[in-house]
């Protein structure tokens, strides 16, 4: 074995137990598979043109080298990035543990109680600060918020405010530039008006249903909202407030002064800046917006014996469900950032986190008193962190001071005007940091440096009245662990309710749950990467954009389109950026009349709404009896609405499973029609070193990174979601404007950083280049053969629902269930509940079709992980024949019951029909390596109509009608 081949150690199927799969599913050799599979007419003629593959100490020699062509400079940019202390217990126990970053989105409750309950402890970190009711568990980050709080206020318009037709929404330009861009970009297509203003000079018209403002504002001042507030909501129109989650430690928080929706950015409670991303944005609004807030809500329910447990609530408001129909096409967030947040919130607790706000506080005031004292004046009387500094009119002079600041490793933030610089303060400022400042801006006047008194860490400079009165977290989670053995010990029960890639194969459809290799993820924890601001000079950041670049570069002749962005920060925001590519193409050429995609049905599950967020309508093509798409059907729709087409989705192969052997020609029928194809790229691990989007004729494609390209999921996210794009559509790119400005960016802005998650984006540079092209070809050709030899194995008794031409699937399968209900008196959910018992995660349950498992088992898992899954399913499928034979209670057995928790077999009572050995250790196995359940079963109808989202005391269980 050549141990320096990393893809001995990603892919999990040696050769001796490939050539045993090939006899089983009928086949000599791989390529025979192969070319049963994918369509000959798509095959790539020759192979990738990639660099060849490192070793891992290569791969580690390489990206150190990297790290140390970037200059982490202290940076007081801010602006909605800051600085901040990661505590190690955290970042050892949840950012470098795989428990918590292989995880799945907890769609399963019962195998996912850990990390409901961190998400929990976050969203009850928001609605405390926020003082708002309702919070979901994570957004992408501050600027995508800030959008999806625009579309809330919009779908929350009144009745009056509807029939009066009120379409613009305020937006203040105090503002981060980042989240107005983002903003003006996602209304544009949704016909909503965007009017940038200041606040105090606001004209409330009846044409208004919004308004959104900062708290404190992007150029430091805290303003007294509280009369602007009661006046909108006199004039009917709502209002949505951007605010620092750590000056709500220290400030009056926005739902005390009647704030409708408060977001931003959980980032500096311990998320480094990485460059950009990721962090966790977040929202928080009242309780009866709760259909219409975006993402995931953790809300409190029971389990089938009365047990409180956590679970993923409301879950038919998401895209996947109400499809074209949906609010937003949120799927992937970050939840892991979210996770991390929520633990930094309980190791420091309430008086932790006062004691880092005043500190921040207490230090900046400090220096505004110095920065005075040398003769400058500052625009904000009232201020937390952030000091807006006005500087002399000599020409040349913040030219100047920028130099003095570069010298002493320091970055401040400097206004295009070139009349005023900003500086924020964050927690990892300290006395001799204050005196370096003092010095920097004392030697731009030509002045000594005043810095020689003691730095207060509690004093106040701001009007009481901004002072927050009221308590938070106060609950038992936030006031318990804050020595880090018992913070170790938190984080470890936590971990051990979980589910992930440590315990056995996810098999989950569509999401592709690919080994993350340490190697790819040590680089997270390197300070070169981590610590430096996406607005930093470019300069100081040349490993970091010459590791960006160089991923560009493989992406592109992976994909065979050669421009490739960065900037989209989940699949769903890939897809969006896509579209919006799309359409400002056809308006720059004449098209903007086209407004419609063309969905096949067997089309992956977020792109209806990521259509109709762009402002298209949705046009579904059927597929036929085999999965296809319906060719009678797709040239009868291309034909009725070629004029007003703008492109079609399709992911490929397709959400089914298997590769349509027409896929050219539809896509040529799209051009024909003057349209353009969209690829989604959700199934590329399919793809990769076969054939590719371009090849096959697309225009664009997104990567869903977390999946193909082996970023973790940690539990519902990061993401990054880059789109790659022919020569034709690159001038329609995402664009991002730097800095404070008061002009809009005109563009399509779609995150909050120029590259989006720019740090998380090293894992998949680092997956590319440990696998060259031979290894990432493999790859593929393995998945393809794991999911083919299940498919072969379980196919006499579950059956496989679709498969290709050939009788083959592609890299994933889908089992049919839907008649088990009539005979076994089972459904699909039954069987997923079971397989808890077993120690394994469900598969995708009833997607993409009705009451069926999708499986895909990626290429990381070997045979008898795969062998052992299928004993499993095949010993499921005889307790459901000793149902239908009698042998087992229709009502009372093993499926119907499951999961069975830890709580329940060892109780002193039993009431069930069948022995507890046959509940918890139906195979031998498990005797070695059992993963007790902590809950039943959990009652998720309960939980819907009694939503407790947060751990609020004032907040009464709510019916649902």
């Amino acid at each position: 074995m050549n141990t320096n081949d990393f893809s001995i150690r990603h892919i999990g199927v040696g050769q001796h137990d490939a050539d045993e799969m090939l006899r089983t599913i009928g086949v000599k050799t791989l390529d025979e598979l192969i070319n049963q599979t994918l369509p000959s007419n798509i095959r790539l003629d020759k192979p990738l043109d990639l660099p060849e593959p490192m070793t891992e100490r290569e791969f580690a020699e390489h990206i150190s080298d990297l790290a140390s062509k970037n200059e982490v400079y202290t940076s007081y940019i801010g602006q909605g990035w800051y600085d901040t202390v990661l505590p190690p217990v955290i970042q050892r126990n949840v950012l470098e543990n795989p428990v918590w970053y292989t995880s799945y989105t907890p769609y399963q409750a019962e195998i996912s109680q850990g990390r409901l309950e961190a998400l929990f402890n976050f969203q009850s970190v928001i609605t405390d600060l926020t003082a708002l009711p309702l919070s979901n568990c994570s957004l992408l980050d501050e600027a995508t918020a800030g959008a999806e709080t625009a579309f809330l206020l919009f779908n929350e318009r009144s009745k009056a405010k509807v029939k009066l037709g009120a379409r613009k929404i305020f937006v203040d330009k105090d503002v981060f530039a980042s989240t107005r861009d983002v903003i003006l970009t996602r209304c544009i297509p949704q016909g909503i008006e965007v009017v940038l203003g200041k606040w105090n000079e606001f004209d409330f018209g009846d044409e208004f249903f919004g308004a959104i403002v900062q708290y404190p504002g992007s150029l430091g001042g805290v303003n007294d909202y509280s009369e602007f507030v009661t006046k909108a909501h006199d004039a009917d129109i709502k209002v949505g407030v951007a605010a620092d989650l750590l000056g709500l430690v220290l400030l009056t928080p926005p739902g005390e002064w009647g704030a409708d929706v408060v977001f931003g950015s959980a980032q500096r409670f311990g998320v480094p800046m990485y460059f950009g991303g990721p962090s966790a944005g977040y929202i928080a609004c009242r309780m009866e917006y709760k259909r219409t807030l975006p993402g995931r809500i953790i809300g409190l329910s029971k389990d089938r014996l009365g047990k409180e447990s956590y679970r993923l609530a409301l879950q038919t408001r998401e895209q996947h469900i109400k499809r074209e129909r949906a609010t937003s096409n949120i799927c992937t967030a970050q939840a892991l950032l979210a996770s991390m947040s929520g633990f930094y919130a309980v190791y420091h607790g309430p008086e932790g986190l006062k004691n880092i706000a005043r500190r921040v506080h207490s230090y900046t005031g400090f220096l505004a008193k110095k920065l005075q004292d040398l003769g400058y004046r500052l625009l904000h009387e009232n201020f937390f962190d952030t000091l807006c500094v006005i500087l002399p009119e000599e020409a040349g002079f913040a030219a100047k001071l920028r130099e003095i600041a570069e010298e002493c490793r320091v970055n401040l933030f400097y206004a295009p005007c070139g009349t005023v610089a900003l500086l924020s303060i964050d927690e990892t400022t300290l006395p001799e940091d204050l005196s370096v400042l003092c010095y920097i801006f004392a030697s731009a006047l030509g002045k000594e440096s005043n810095f020689n008194d003691e730095v207060g860490e509690h004093t106040i400079h701001i009007d009481r009245k901004f002072v927050r009165t009221s308590p938070f977290l106060s609950y038992e989670v936030f006031n318990k662990y804050h020595t880090e053995t018992e913070m170790m010990r938190y984080i470890k029960r936590l971990e051990r309710k979980d589910i992930s890639l440590t315990h056995s194969m996810i098999s989950l459809g569509s999401c592709t749950m690919k080994l993350n290799a340490a190697t790819e993820v040590i680089p997270l924890s390197n300070p070169a990467f981590c610590n430096i601001h996406p607005y930093a000079p470019a300069e100081q950041v040349q490993g970091s954009l010459e590791l960006l670049e160089n991923l560009k570069g493989l992406l592109a002749t992976i994909t065979g389109l050669p421009v490739v962005s960065l900037q989209p920060n989940s699949g769903a925001a890939g897809e969006y950026a896509g579209l919006r590519t799309i359409r400002s193409y056809h308006e720059a050429h004449g098209g903007g009349h086209r407004s419609k995609i063309l969905l096949p049905a067997s089309a992956h599950g977020t792109n209806p709404a990521s259509a109709s967020q762009c402002g298209y309508q949705c046009v579904i093509v059927a597929c036929d009896a085999h999965g296809n798409v319906d060719w009678e059907d797709f040239m009868k729709k291309t034909e009725e609405h070629k004029d007003d087409l703008a492109a079609m989705m399709i992911t490929y192969p397709s959400t089914h499973g298997i590769f349509e052997t027409n896929i050219i020609d539809l896509c040529k029928r799209i051009h024909d029609c003057g349209a353009l194809v969209y690829m989604d790229g959700a199934n590329m691990n399919a793809q990769v070193g076969l054939t590719n989007p371009g090849f096959i004729g697309a225009d664009v494609c997104h990567l869903n990174l977390h999946k193909t390209f082996a970023i973790p999921h940690g539990g519902g996210g990061p993401g990054s979601g880059p789109i790659c794009m022919t020569e034709a559509l690159a001038p329609y790119q995402p664009t991002h404007g730097y800095g404070v400005d008061y002009e809009p960016i005109e563009g399509n802005v779609v995150s909050a950083s120029p590259l989006g998650s720019a740090g998380i984006d090293v894992v998949s540079y680092a997956y590319i280049r440990l696998l060259g092209t031979k290894g990432l070809e493999r790859a593929t050709r393995t998945a393809i053969l794991n999911a083919n030899y299940m498919a072969v194995r379980l196919k006499d008794t579950y059956g496989i629902v679709y498969t290709g031409a050939t009788g083959r699937v592609g890299h994933e399968l889908i089992l049919d269930c839907r008649k088990l209900k009539e005979t076994y008196g089972v459904d699909e959910s039954d069987i997923a509940k079971r397989l808890m018992d077993f120690g394994y995660h469900a598969p995708t349950l009833s997607f993409p079709v009705h009451g069926t498992l999708m499986i895909e088992p990626t290429e990381s898992e070997s045979k008898a992980e795969l062998d052992r899954f299928l004993e499993v399913m095949q010993c499921i499928w005889g307790e459901m024949q000793e149902i239908k034979e009698g042998c087992a209670d229709a009502e009372d057995n093993v499926l119907k019951n499951a999961p069975h928790p830890e709580y329940e077999v060892v109780s002193d009572s039993w009431s069930h029909s069948y022995p507890r050995e046959k509940a918890a250790y139906p195979l031998p196995y498990l005797r070695e390596n059992k993963f007790w359940i902590n809950v039943a079963r959990v009652d998720n109808g309960f939980g819907d109509r009694n939503l407790i989202p947060a751990f609020c005391a004032c907040i009464a269980p709510t019916s649902e009608e």
